[in-house]
C-alpha cells in the first residue's frame, strides 16, 4: 500500500492514467471556530432538503444541461453502469454545484479524487462519502447526526457549501480553498490533483450559442 505522500506525488500520473485506486484520501479538514454568522449561514445552506430537480428558465437552457447529461454520463459509464443512477448522481452533482455557485467539472474532479465516485468511502481520519466530509461538519452546521453523510444529495450539498465556503474565506483563490478542503492549505499535490481530475470532466458544448459582441 502507498503513503499518502506518494499517492499525491502520482496523482498527475494517476489522473492522466484515468486510475485511483480503491483509497479513499479523505481531506482532513480543519475544525475551526465559525463565527454565529457564518454557522447561522452555512447551516442554512445546508438545511433545504428540496429534491435536486432541474429547473430551466427556457428551452436552449434544458438543452444544455441535457447535453452534459448525456456527455457526464457516458464519461462516468466505466464507474458506473446502471443508467439512473449516472442520472441521479450527475442531476444531483450539477444542482449542488451550481447552488453553491461552483463549476460542476471541478465537484467532479474533487469526487474523483477524494473517493474515486465511491458512496460509502471512508478515509483513514475519517472522511465520508463522495466527498469526503468530515463528521465535525455535522455538529457544526447540520443536525448532528454524521451517519447521514453516506446519504447522496447530503454528501454533496455539505461538500460544495463546505467548499464554497473555504473559497470565499481564501478571497476566490482556488488553489488555496482546495488546499483548505483537504487539509494541506499551501501545499501543490492536492490542489493539482483536482484541477487535473477537473479537465477530464470539463464540458465544452459544441451548440452553445456565444454571446452577441456588442
Amino acid at each position: 500500500m502507498i503513503s499518502r505522500r506518494q499517492y499525491l506525488q502520482l496523482a498527475p500520473l494517476a489522473v492522466g492514467l484515468g486510475w485511483w485506486g480503491n483509497q479513499a484520501w479523505g481531506g482532513a479538514q480543519i475544525e475551526e471556530p465559525l463565527a454565529d454568522s457564518v454557522r447561522t449561514a452555512l447551516s442554512s445552506a445546508v438545511a433545504n432538503s428540496a429534491p435536486p430537480v432541474p429547473e430551466f428558465p427556457d428551452t436552449a437552457a434544458r438543452l444544455a444541461y441535457l447535453r452534459w447529461l448525456g456527455a457526464m454520463s457516458g464519461r462516468l459509464r466505466k464507474r458506473t453502469a446502471e443508467w439512473l443512477e449516472r442520472k441521479e448522481f450527475l442531476q444531483t452533482v450539477w444542482y449542488e454545484s451550481r447552488r453553491a455557485g461552483l463549476d460542476p467539472g471541478l465537484v467532479l474532479g474533487l469526487i474523483q479524487v477524494e473517493s474515486n465516485f465511491r458512496k460509502f468511502a471512508v478515509s483513514s481520519v475519517g472522511a465520508r462519502g463522495y466527498m469526503q466530509v468530515m463528521p465535525f461538519w455535522a455538529r457544526l452546521i447540520g443536525d448532528g447526526d454524521s451517519s447521514r453523510l453516506f446519504h447522496m444529495q447530503t454528501n454533496l450539498r455539505f461538500g460544495c457549501v463546505i467548499l464554497r465556503h473555504y473559497l470565499d474565506r481564501e478571497r476566490g483563490d482556488l488553489f488555496m480553498a482546495l488546499g483548505r478542503y483537504n487539509g494541506s492549505r499551501g501545499r501543490p499535490e492536492y490542489p493539482n490533483a483536482v484541477l487535473g481530475a477537473g479537465k477530464i470532466w470539463k464540458f465544452n458544448d459544441p451548440h452553445a450559442v456565444e454571446p452577441a459582441r456588442p
